[in-house]
């Protein structure tokens, strides 16, 4: 296919899938903006109250739900299990595919790429994430797989025709990204301005093209191919392409065909390209598209899917909240301030610390009078506001299934079991959203398992983990030091997910369940106390758990060494004498354990006389002290009273020196009046 036809097929898709994804995509944007960035308020009424210098509080109570079901997924991580599925596989090289998976999820931080998807399907209705190769090291040819995240699920785009859950049918897909013009130009050595775009004004170029940067798309085509396939008298079937370039050797083993047939296939192609000129081909090995959503709640309506996150039915709960506590906390800020009330002239001898006590916090302010200023009482806060935020509280736990025993906070349930039950409504109110993560685990499995033959195709040294994490390494493709040959590529394959606990879970389990059986019956404790101490994580346990592994008896030794099952009969007298053995230790250990047990009763003894004799000195101390503070007080109050009546004392007396004032003026001899002398 000519590059052009290549573009404008690309074109069309890439519009196509823009159009069909375009409300999912708003929508997924909006709930994460509304979670993740806390833009809970219209901008409407956000713009007004501001301008009115209104609060606007933002209460974001919708994490904690969705931490609910990403940290479980978190430590319920799915694994992947490759199980043999025809006569050409074995158990053996299931175990080399599991610890290979294994490895690659581990050397690639798989658990980051599946907890960002999980993140992205719960906040926004769906994730993703992606397989990839790339050369094992800087100096070699050899190819590894990888599992990288998707951090912004808004740069794929899928087939909107799909409707598998897994998207196994996808028959295109893109991840794009826009990439300045200048860093373009750096990594591709081309110009960026002289881009041929389409004259004919074409709508599609307008998704590919901005002022300063360039849409760079990695395309995806998967188109159906027929390959002819031929059954060899070994019972192995092989790709007839395959058998013609080797057929030399399958005639030396005097190996015949025995039958063929055509059988329907896929091929993937890998384009990098832009809107306006392919970069880059390359013939994908294997036969899916390595692009793995993880959808949050799917609703199929007439054909059209939508992808529904956590959030989004408890965005107008949480909007309520928020005016809610809003209106309460505006209510008490706006309320009148209490007057301090007292009598005449009580605020003279401190006027300046008066007229401030409603806005600062004096440590002392001084008064004037027999009676102290008082405040009056606080009217109360808006009962009607707040419990309107309390129902929409309820109300989002409601629609989510997630209530407080879920998050931790004590409720009506008294009983451990009352509580484990609602925590379990909880998580099965939301499990959709980690199956649909398993779902997805499943399907990138399935892209490994057809993958991995085509990857590691030649004889190499691979590293595998096993379950517990421990790494090994093991041939494949050719003879190994005991001529072994394990052939990834023979043999067909199926898996399952499984999601619990992890390894170090239930290793933790394995120890407790050991102690407690052997708590329950002592006589098994030489036979697994080195399974006990490998379970163990303090160091050197494997050491110890060598040396308990040498007393056991030399028939369970030699069992174990040829993996067979040991002899009953022997193993019962060498239960019998280890039992007797036991018996005697335990007698000296209670004999012991009486003697320590004495000596602990006196020492407890003295302890209590101790604390006794402590107490009651603390008491006297205490009573001391109660009554020097109530002499005092008592003095502080006689002297105010002695203060206050020698005050009106004094106020009576220059009242009486006031009125005998008055009347010694009222009673004083008037003087003789005097008239002028008549002249003569």
């Amino acid at each position: 296919m000519a590059d052009r036809d290549i573009l404008d097929e690309a074109k069309e898709r890439f519009r196509l899938s823009h159009d069909a994804e375009s409300e999912n995509r708003q929508d997924a944007l909006d709930d994460l903006k509304f979670a993740r960035l806390g833009e809970q308020w219209p901008e409407k009424y956000r713009r007004e109250r501001e301008d009115e210098g209104r609060p606007c509080l933002t209460i974001n109570r919708l994490p904690a739900f969705a931490r609910q079901i990403i940290n479980d997924a978190r430590q319920n991580k799915p694994a992947i299990k490759v199980r043999p599925a025809d006569s050409g596989a074995d158990v053996k090289t299931a175990d080399i595919y599991n610890g290979l998976i294994r490895n690659i999820e581990q050397s690639s931080n798989a658990d980051v790429a599946y907890d960002t998807a999980l993140e992205s399907a719960v906040y926004g209705g769906f994730g993703y994430f992606r397989i990839k190769t790339d050369y094992a090291c800087d100096d070699t040819f050899d190819l590894d797989i990888c599992i990288e995240r998707v951090a912004n699920p808004f740069t794929v785009y899928g087939d909107p025709n799909s409707q598998a859950a897994d998207a196994s049918d996808w028959r295109f897909g893109f991840v794009t990204d826009l990439v300045p013009k200048v860093e373009f130009q750096a990594k591709y050595g081309k110009n960026a301005a002289t881009l041929d775009w389409s004259s004919d004004g074409d709508e599609r170029d307008e998704l590919w093209s901005e002022e300063e940067s360039v849409r760079v798309a990695e395309y995806w085509q998967r188109d159906e191919t027929k390959r002819l396939i031929v059954a060899l008298s070994n019972g192995q079937i092989l790709d007839a392409k395959q058998y013609q370039e080797n057929r030399e050797l399958w005639d030396a083993s005097q190996i015949v065909v025995v039958g063929e047939r055509e059988t329907k296939s896929f091929r993937v192609t890998h384009y990098i390209l832009t809107g306006a000129e392919v970069l880059e081909t390359t013939e994908w090995a294997g036969r899916y598209i390595p692009i793995v959503p993880v959808y949050g709640d799917e609703v199929n309506i007439e054909g059209k899917r939508y992808f529904r996150s956590l959030v989004r039915d408890v965005r107008d709960p949480q909007m309520m909240f928020n005016f809610w506590r809003t209106a309460a906390t505006e209510l008490v800020a706006l309320a009148p301030k209490a007057p301090f009330i007292g009598p005449v002239g009580a605020f003279d001898s401190d006027m300046g610390k008066w007229q401030t006590a409603h806005v600062k916090s004096h440590p002392f302010i001084e008064y004037d009078g027999p009676l102290a200023p008082q405040r009056q009482a606080f009217a109360g806060v808006p009962a009607g506001a707040l419990q309107e935020a309390l129902n929409a509280s309820d109300d989002m736990k409601s629609i989510l299934g997630i209530y407080d025993a879920s998050l931790g906070a004590r409720s009506n349930e008294t009983s451990g079991r009352a509580i484990l039950a609602r925590q379990r409504e909880g998580d099965v109110s939301t499990f959709h959203f980690i199956d649909n993560l398993s779902r997805a685990i499943k399907y990138a499995g399935r892209v490994l398992i057809d993958l991995i033959p085509a990857v590691y195709d030649k004889p190499r040294m691979v590293r595998v983990l096993g379950e517990d994490g421990k790494p090994d390494v093991v041939q494949i493709n050719a003879p190994d030091e005991k001529g072994q040959v394990y052939e990834l590529a023979r043999g067909k394959y199926d898996l399952v997910v499984e999601a619990g606990p992890s390894f170090t879970t239930k290793r933790e389990e394995a120890a407790t369940f050991l102690l407690e059986t052997m708590r329950a019956n002592p006589q098994t404790a030489p036979l697994l106390m080195d399974v006990v101490a490998r379970n163990q994580d303090f160091p050197e346990a494997d050491k110890v758990a060598r040396r308990f592994q040498a007393m056991l008896p030399p028939q369970i030794q030699q069992a174990e060494s040829q993996g067979e099952e040991p002899d009953a009969g022997a193993l019962m007298g060498q239960l019998s004498q280890a039992q007797q053995q036991i018996q005697q230790m335990g007698q000296q250990m209670q004999a012991m354990g009486q003697e320590i047990q004495s000596k602990q009763m006196e020492v407890q003894a003295e302890r209590e006389k101790s604390q006794a004799q402590l107490q009651l000195e603390r008491e006297k101390a205490a009573a001391q002290l109660q009554l020097e503070r109530e002499m005092a007080a008592q003095k502080i109050q006689l002297e105010r009273e002695i203060a206050s009546m020698k005050l009106m004392a004094q106020r009576d007396i220059e009242a009486m020196k006031q009125q005998a004032e008055t009347e010694r003026a009222v009673l004083a001899p008037q003087p003789e009046p005097t008239f002028p002398q008549p002249t003569e």
